[in-house]
């Protein structure tokens, strides 16, 4: 009996992924490790590998296709000696398919729709609205008006080429018609528009973060740090290192860790019942990747030294932007840290990473005039911004931290202990 190769569950959230590309064909022998498939989960594209040696006897879900739900059956492995007849029985047993419905009105992840609004859009639309002429629609939005009772001849498409979809049927069903049963069409710019496919990783940082925003009380604590010592111990620093030099951010993801061991109150996070304290600083770093953003981590960042750290990120920065991080990687930090400054941002204030209660905006150094001793003088500023849910950290929780933060980049000599 041919071996079943499921969509596996490669994250905790996981519940269906998409299936990139085949790194085997059919008929290729399989070892044993070999990278059979890359798959984008929730958080990044990764590689599966096989388990069982064998031949690949037959692929059954396409490379391309989304939605594949976990433990869905994706190929067939023939082992040593087995006949290839043996492929049918194994291919009656249930196989998952990508989601219909959502096939239809999504974007193809391989074709981005061009649309450029033609010179008689009004009456294009016009003549879609007209009863017995044919109405452009998704399969998925036909069964869904044949369902409600929609005359798909009184509503206007709103996919590519006035195209009705599902959202436009719904819409239609929950809104009440305006009168005289005429719909205004949305009007575009001569330059027309492109629609882009929504990858998984956009879909839940987009879905994570609303919900943060609207169901964590958010507060805010600014403070500016002076950076002038910092730079000349890195400067000093990195001219004794031969390869591998120090950044800032660096020094600000030891700072945070140290900080959070003199203020552990804010090492925490909200769990509904209870607040959860955590025993290591395990800093979460905010890194832009093509297809959005991911927050590899740090462990234990209080207990290595600013060369690890600096080694650690590096690697970790790299493996995100190639879709190479492990689960384990980017899961389960404590803290967040999200450094705007190499764009030029002097300030911003950042949406909370749940279930932490802390992420810290860090913005750009940049020499600013200060009083100190009664005298103007310039100094090299940062500001930094703790955003914080102020149901497990109170302000002077935050505002201690944050002090303590100030405290390290400005003594930078303490990040060395």
């Amino acid at each position: 009996m041919p071996i079943s190769i499921l969509m596996p569950a490669l994250s905790p959230t996981m519940t269906e992924g998409n299936l990139i590309k085949w790194l085997k064909k059919e008929g290729d022998s399989v070892k044993a490790g070999d990278v059979l498939a890359e798959i984008e989960t929730d958080k990044a594209t990764m590689e599966v590998e096989a388990v069982d040696e064998g031949t690949l006897g037959r692929i059954v879900i396409p490379a391309g296709t989304e939605q594949v739900a976990v433990n869905s059956v994706i190929a067939l492995l023939l082992e040593e000696g087995e006949d290839a007849a043996s492929l049918n029985k194994a291919a009656a047993a249930p196989q998952a398919k990508p989601t219909e419905a959502k096939a239809a009105d999504a974007p193809s992840s391989k074709v981005i729709s061009i649309t450029a609004p033609e010179k008689s859009t009004p009456t294009s639309l016009q003549k879609a609205t007209n009863a017995g002429e044919r109405v452009f629609a998704s399969p998925l939005a036909r069964r869904l008006a044949e369902h409600t009772n929609v005359d798909l001849h009184t509503i206007s498409g709103t996919g590519p080429h006035g195209r009705i979809v599902k959202l436009d049927v719904e819409s239609a069903t929950k809104s009440p018609k305006p009168a005289g049963g005429t719909t205004i069409a949305p009007v575009y710019g001569e330059s027309g528009y492109i629609d882009l496919p929504l990858n998984n990783i956009r879909k839940v940082t987009a879905k994570r973060l609303t919900e943060s925003k609207q169901q964590v009380p958010h507060f805010y604590l600014t403070t500016d740090c002076t950076l002038d010592a910092l730079l000349a111990l890195r400067s000093d620093l990195n001219a004794r290192l031969e390869d591998e030099k120090i950044s800032v951010n660096d020094f600000i993801i030891r700072a945070t860790a140290l900080a959070l061991l003199k203020v552990p109150e804010a090492n925490v996070s909200w769990q509904e019942t209870f607040l959860r304290q955590y025993q290591s600083a395990d800093i979460a770093v905010a890194v832009a990747i093509k297809d959005g953003l991911i927050t590899p981590i740090i462990r234990a960042a209080d207990q290595k030294s600013l060369r690890q750290i600096s080694g650690q990120m590096k690697t970790l920065a790299e493996k995100a932007r190639s879709g190479k991080l492990a689960p384990e990687e980017f899961q389960g930090g404590t803290f967040t840290i999200s450094n705007l400054g190499m764009y030029g941002i002097t300030h911003f204030g950042a949406i909370i990473n749940p279930p932490q209660a802390c992420i810290l905006a860090v913005g750009k150094g940049e020499q600013r005039p200060v009083i100190k001793d009664g005298q103007i003088q310039i100094a090299t500023l940062m500001t930094c911004t703790l955003s914080v849910d102020h149901r497990a950290v109170d302000g002077a929780t935050g505002a201690g931290f944050l002090a303590a933060f100030k405290e390290l980049i400005e003594d930078p000599l303490q990040l060395l202990i």
